[in-house]
């Protein structure tokens, strides 16, 4: 049996192997990005990274049993390419996401796009639109929908005043804790964090702090902060905005179900190309009159397209006057979705195809 000096020793040719192939990856990033200026191409392609990691995950499978978890090797293969597209770019892309850091909207943005982005902080929803639309950033991350609360409206409001694109989407699981500058449950006198991190913990803390005040925030960050100031208050936020914060963990994983997933879309303003496993989300608005929306929804099943979710919103244009939000499998450039949306057109007031995109690698985080 080798001996522990000689095994390390292995492992330490290994890793100058590792870098080496590192570095070489990086030069030829650097000539690819070089390339793309001089032909206009655009330098970040999500439809080429999807291709890549799902390349990786199949070969992990195929070749080595998945010794290494599948996810394990989606996150160091997204590092990978997130270090070589800010090579390419002289200081990689800028991502707006819901601050403050630590948010799952900022988690959700690390894991997709890696630590070597550039990230920008805003305080609402809306400001990550206008940060999309007028071109400070280039992507921006929203969340959608959590499998306990449902969808976050005012994300589906958005699409309606603004014109960008959904370019793609990520899913994370949803792990709350009890964050305080105290060391224990006494004393506590006040609750802080958004409202649908309240929502999702609402039977632990009615057990356990029933006579607390529960108060909502703009985020389960902005909690955080006004936690670090009382020292009668707790925070319902991840176990990364307690080292953040550097607040202590009174209670790990307190959502009332462990099923607790959220999803964010990532939007920007171009069109991504077809990956063979994609999903197109839209809008679309029908008259007041029986079978309306049958007649719509009936498009989607003429042409065998699935329709994997919809959503009705106040237009805000006028009383009692709807539009809907749905999500579909396939790509615009598919036939059967090119179709199914012609005919949609024709048996509505309005189509607004938001984008066609991968779906998530992981639909359950």
């Amino acid at each position: 049996m080798e001996s522990i000096k000689d095994l390390r020793a292995q492992i330490d040719k290994i890793d100058e192997e590792i870098l080496r192939l590192l570095n070489e990856r990086a030069r030829i990033a650097k000539i690819i990005g070089e390339a793309k200026r001089k032909e206009g191409v655009h330098l970040h392609s999500p439809e080429r990274e999807r291709e890549v990691l799902e390349r990786v995950i199949r070969l992990n499978k195929e070749l080595y049993s998945e010794q290494i978890p599948s996810k394990a090797v989606a996150h160091i293969f997204r590092e990978i390419m997130s270090m070589c597209l800010s090579l390419e770019r002289n200081g990689g892309i800028r991502v707006a996401y819901l601050g403050p850091k630590a948010t799952f909207t900022h988690q959700a943005a690390l894991e997709y796009f890696g630590l070597s982005a550039n990230y920008v902080m805003v305080n609402t929803i809306r400001d990550v639109f206008v940060e999309v639309e007028t071109d400070r950033v280039d992507y921006g991350v929203v969340p959608v929908e959590n499998t306990t609360e449902g969808v976050v409206n005012y994300t589906l409001d958005m699409f309606l005043e603004y014109n960008t694109k959904i370019v793609g989407e990520v899913v994370i699981p949803i792990k709350l804790n009890l964050l305080s500058t105290r060391l224990d449950l006494e004393g506590i006198r006040k609750v802080y964090s958004h409202g649908h991190a309240l929502a999702q913990c609402r039977n632990w803390l009615e057990k356990n702090l029933p006579h607390a005040t529960l108060i909502e925030t703009e985020s389960t960050a902005k909690a955080c902060e006004i936690v670090l100031e009382q020292d009668d208050a707790a925070a319902i936020a991840s176990e990364a905005a307690a080292y953040t914060y550097h607040l202590n963990i009174l209670a790990q994983n307190i959502q009332d179900g462990s099923n607790n997933y959220t999803r964010f879309l990532v939007i920007g303003k171009r069109e991504v190309k077809r990956t063979g496993k994609d999903k197109t989300s839209l809008l679309f608005a029908v008259k007041h009159q029986a079978g309306a929306l049958y007649r719509a929804l009936e498009s989607f099943y003429v042409h065998g397209i699935n329709l994997t979710k919809i959503e009705s919103r106040p237009s805000k244009k006028k009383a009692w006057d709807y539009v809907f939000f749905a999500d579909i499998e396939g790509h615009v450039e598919d036939e059967p979705v090119r179709k199914a949306l012609s005919m949609l057109e024709d048996r509505t007031q309005m189509v607004k195809v938001l984008g066609s995109y991968p779906r998530a690698l992981f639909e359950e985080g």
